[in-house]
C-alpha cells in the first residue's frame, strides 16, 4: 500500500515538472519570436508588417499555428526612445498541449533604425 502511494506521488511530481518545462518552453519561444520580429521590423527599409510576418513564421515553425494568432506590432516609446513593440498573446498550456489553457502575453522591443 505504501509503495502505491509513493508511486502516485512521484508520478504527480514528475508530471508537474514536465508541465512546467513545457510552459517555460512555450514562453521562451514566444518571447524570442517577439524580440526577433521587433528587431526585424526596426531595421531600415522594413515595415511593421514585415515584423509581424517574421514573428508569425518563427512561432509557427515550432508551435501550432494557434499560438501565432495574437501577434500585434506597433511603434511605441520606451524611456523617450522610439521603438518597435511586438506583443504576442497566445494560449498557455495548463494541462499538456491538448488540455485546457490559459493566456500568456509577451512583448519584444527594438530601437528603430534611422536611415
Amino acid at each position: 500500500m505504501d509503495f502505491l502511494l509513493v508511486s502516485v506521488l512521484v508520478t504527480a511530481i514528475v508530471l508537474g515538472i514536465v508541465q512546467l518545462a513545457l510552459t517555460l518552453h512555450v514562453r521562451t519561444i514566444l518571447t524570442d519570436s517577439a524580440a526577433s520580429g521587433a528587431r526585424y521590423a526596426a531595421l531600415s527599409g522594413h515595415s511593421l508588417s514585415d515584423g509581424a510576418a517574421r514573428t508569425t513564421a518563427l512561432i509557427t515553425s515550432t508551435l501550432p499555428a494557434a499560438y501565432a494568432e495574437g501577434v500585434d506590432v506597433d511603434y511605441g516609446d520606451y524611456r523617450g526612445v522610439e521603438v518597435v513593440e511586438v506583443h504576442v498573446s497566445a494560449p498557455m498550456p495548463v494541462l499538456g498541449m491538448l488540455g485546457p489553457s490559459g493566456v500568456i502575453t509577451v512583448a519584444g522591443r527594438a530601437l528603430v533604425e534611422e536611415a
